[in-house]
């Protein structure tokens, strides 16, 4: 009987350790080149990050990005929809392999999701109507109504940074950037943040009366982000991150979206 029950633990352990090694050799990377196909999470309401095109196609910076990614993995391209407020719960259920959707790195999120290295800097600025005199900095904010994407970066930091620090003022959340400047444009709001790339087409196409105001609020960088443990297919990011700064291609993106030279590293 001893020997018996000897030879299950055996046994028992070595499946445990035959299930174990299976699951760290499973990783998001081999998943993505047994199925040849990687699914991109972004919201596709974010000109010119990524947004659909006349075509209905995915468009956008950011989807020119994560195309590279997917050339440089040699995989196939499906990309998500999704509201930035559900993004990372998005990630968690699998929804989409990893995100490419101006998702800003911050400690809080690096303990939900693995970051690549920064694919972009922006600038964030205070956004207000032309014919506004009363707000020239975010030190005007209090007892103002100030518009912001829901579930951002910059809606926690006017939250937990920005209020406690200059005042109290009233929060409007959007899941766009197009239906706060509208707001803002038509007066519902007092002002909002955000980056002028992108802001610039979306002033173009719909002729808002709006300006940038002040010194920038604060620099945010993005990243592409994974579920975490998947270190090794971010390492294989990184590489085509590299790779596309070195060769000239992330340059020639940058340009097609925005009209200017990459800000030197």
């Amino acid at each position: 009987l001893t020997a018996c029950g000897g030879g299950g633990a055996t046994n028992e352990s070595s499946a445990m350790t035959e299930s174990s090694s299976q699951t760290e050799t499973t990783d998001l990377l081999q998943q993505v080149q047994d199925a040849g196909v990687i699914k991109v999470g972004l919201m596709g309401t974010y000109q010119p990050y990524n947004f659909l095109n006349e075509n209905q196609e995915m468009d956008g910076f950011d989807a020119d990005i994560a195309k590279e990614i997917a050339k440089g993995l040699d995989v196939d391209i499906e990309f998500v929809s999704q509201e930035f407020s559900g993004m990372i719960a998005g990630l968690k259920a699998n929804k989409f392999d990893m995100v490419v959707s101006q998702m800003t790195i911050t400690e809080d999120r690096k303990k939900e999701m693995l970051f690549s290295d920064p694919y972009i800097t922006n600038q964030v600025k205070v956004i207000v109507s032309e014919t506004n005199t009363d707000i020239l900095s975010v030190n005007d904010f209090p007892g103002k109504q100030i518009g912001v994407g829901l579930g951002t970066n910059d809606e926690t930091y006017l939250r937990t940074v920005l209020m406690p620090e200059v005042g109290d003022f009233e929060i409007r959340t959007y899941d766009d950037v197009i239906t706060s400047l509208k707001d803002l444009d038509a007066g519902r709001i007092d002002a909002t943040i955000n980056n002028l790339y992108a802001l610039k087409p979306v002033i173009e196409t719909n002729g808002f009366k709006i300006k940038a105001v002040g010194d920038p609020v604060k620099s945010d960088q993005a990243g592409i982000a994974v579920n975490l443990g998947n270190e090794t297919f971010i390492a294989e990011v990184n590489r085509i991150l590299a790779e596309i700064k070195e060769d000239g291609t992330y340059r020639d993106i940058f340009v097609k979206w925005f009209g200017e030279e990459p800000p030197a590293e």
